[in-house]
């Protein structure tokens, strides 16, 4: 009775171990971020593919928004 115990509480133990394959949500992860999405989310003038306006978007971000030392003042 003990060994069935032991046999099972370690079949238990080992279940536990295995680690379930982990994917992505269904979108595709192999596109560049400023491709994007066309939706009504986006920031007004900006549009799904432009490289150079996505690069300035972030620029004017970081800058503008996420300057902490710009806040200060």
């Amino acid at each position: 009775m003990m060994r069935l115990a032991l046999a099972a509480l370690a079949v238990m133990a080992l279940a536990a171990c295995g680690e379930r394959p982990q994917t992505a949500s269904a979108g595709k992860s192999d596109v560049s971020a400023f491709k994007g999405a066309d939706n009504q989310f986006v920031v007004p003038g900006w549009k799904p593919g432009d490289k150079t306006s996505w690069e300035q978007g972030l620029k004017a971000r970081a800058q503008n928004t996420q300057n902490e030392y710009s806040k200060a003042k």
